[in-house]
């Protein structure tokens, strides 16, 4: 098994059962993340906090990869999320997410993805 399937099976889990550490024993120590914010993530600590505020958003959340790759020290996941924000607006997105691979840890993630569907439409009067 490929630490992308590794990690997409503990992103899995962690969507399923609120249980992080699996998926942030993936993470090497000195791993940055990333998303469409401003802000970097980094270290076994900042995985942690990537995470539990990832799943903090959702009332419930649940990613299907349409598909995944690794090949010279970088993992590549399409994916599918459907899912509910807290508040209960149901929620649809795809992305790709990226992680840089070396000694079976993610030493880098990047994900990308469709945030126009976080937003609420504004009701017509």
């Amino acid at each position: 098994m490929t630490t992308t399937e590794e990690f997409m099976a503990a992103l899995t889990q962690a969507e399923t059962t609120g249980e992080t550490r699996p998926l942030v024993a993936l993470h090497a120590e000195g791993v940055t993340l990333r998303n469409l914010t401003e802000r970097t993530w980094q270290g076994r600590d900042g995985a942690e906090d990537f995470w539990r505020t990832y799943l903090g958003n959702f009332e419930d959340i649940r990613s299907t990869f349409t598909r995944s790759h690794e090949a010279d020290g970088l993992g590549v996941m399409e994916w599918e999320a459907r899912g509910h924000v807290k508040g209960g607006h149901e929620v649809n997105y795809r992305g790709v997410s990226l992680i840089e691979v070396e000694g079976g840890q993610v030493q880098a993630f990047r994900t990308y993805y469709d945030s126009a569907a976080f937003v609420v439409p504004v009701a017509e009067e």
